[in-house]
């Protein structure tokens, strides 16, 4: 499906006016899922930049919000909280995306992906019944970055630049559970969570972890693992290789998640 781009500004978040990119497939159907979506860069990068994997599962007729979350570059918590206001902006207001049948997800790429768990933590604790699902792609979650696959960061360059961004965020002093979603102890009552990586990501192990402890919580979780070769861990530096292999899976795991949320 076609996707349409548009850069629009959500003027009236508690957090003060976020930028936002919407990827919008032109043939999006009522009802259609809202995705606030939040772009990696290993916690540092800010701005509006082209997201494919937005791009990508707004191809399958849903509407995804990318917003400019980490303005300058800020540490823990200020992430977090302008992400958990935007999110309560559109539980509230939807800001003229999609209606009122529209499911509200949140999701979001290695360093998004953890700002996206935080928030769906701080949706569970705030009792923000809105948030339908939560979509993980190769969440950065673990600030050891202990794990066995992780050690194959070496080879995509990746090492260092997550080591500085864990650094950088966790600089405030605060490791908290909103910050660290791998070290929290207690996952229950949590949406429903798509969690997908590549067995030649160096995050493969982080998601699968957090997947299990997930499924011992009681949460439903989907996950998906695309084989080695798919030029998936190139996400990282926002222009993926290989889109034609992993994309076709990105956009059927999304769908089906969406049909199994919405069917429950």
């Amino acid at each position: 499906m076609p996707v349409e781009i548009k850069d629009m500004t959500f003027d009236k978040v508690a957090s003060g006016p976020v930028s936002v990119r919407v990827y919008q497939g032109a043939e999006y159907a009522k009802g259609a899922p809202v995705l606030l979506y939040f772009h990696g860069g290993a916690f540092m990068q800010s701005g509006l930049t082209h997201c494919p994997l937005a791009e990508c599962i707004a191809g399958t007729g849903a509407i995804v919000a990318v917003p400019n979350y980490n303005e300058d570059g800020s540490v823990f918590p200020q992430p977090l909280e302008t992400g958990f206001s935007i999110f309560s902006y559109l539980a509230k207001k939807r800001a003229g995306l999609g209606d009122r049948k529209s499911l509200l997800l949140i999701g979001g790429e290695e360093a998004g992906g953890n700002v996206a768990a935080g928030v769906a933590l701080k949706a569970r604790d705030h009792f923000a019944d809105e948030l339908d699902g939560q979509v993980l792609l190769s969440p950065l979650l673990d600030p050891f970055m202990a794990t066995p696959s992780f050690r194959k960061a070496d080879a995509i360059g990746m090492r260092s630049r997550w080591a500085d961004g864990w650094s950088h965020y966790l600089s405030g002093g605060v490791c908290h559970p909103y910050a660290a979603p791998s070290m929290c102890s207690r996952l229950t009552g949590l949406a429903p969570a798509l969690i997908l990586s590549s067995e030649d990501d160096p995050l493969l192990d982080e998601g699968l972890g957090y997947a299990a402890s997930l499924s011992a919580a009681g949460v439903k979780v989907q996950q998906h693992v695309l084989p080695a070769g798919t030029g998936w861990p190139t996400i990282y530096s926002g222009t993926p290789n290989g889109a034609g292999n992993w994309a076709g899976v990105v956009a059927d795991q999304f769908s089906g998640f969406v049909h199994n949320i919405s069917t429950a």
